[in-house]
């Protein structure tokens, strides 16, 4: 799946990964991954925090993407429809 993905969806799965792990380490450990790596340049840390935000959105509305049709064809929304129809 992570091979027909373009760009743009890599950086995003990445991102949501990230995040993903991280709430698991505050959930379990109270132990936040992000603000132990960037605690000390606030910006950074905050914009990390954006940009997986962001990256969730993109993956909720990204069942259009020109790029790599092929990958939002296989399992996203376009997949459930067909599969309402059937």
């Amino acid at each position: 799946m992570v091979k027909s993905l373009c760009g743009v969806h890599k950086l995003a799965l990445v991102l949501l990964v990230v995040g993903g792990l991280n709430w698991g380490l505050v959930g379990l450990f109270d132990w936040n991954l992000v603000t132990a790596l960037f605690g000390s340049v606030p910006m950074i840390e905050r914009a990390v925090y954006v940009l997986v935000g962001l990256s969730a959105v993109f993956m909720l509305l990204s069942g259009m993407c020109k790029k790599c049709g092929a990958c939002c064809q296989s399992g996203g929304m376009k997949a459930a429809e067909g599969e309402k129809k059937a």
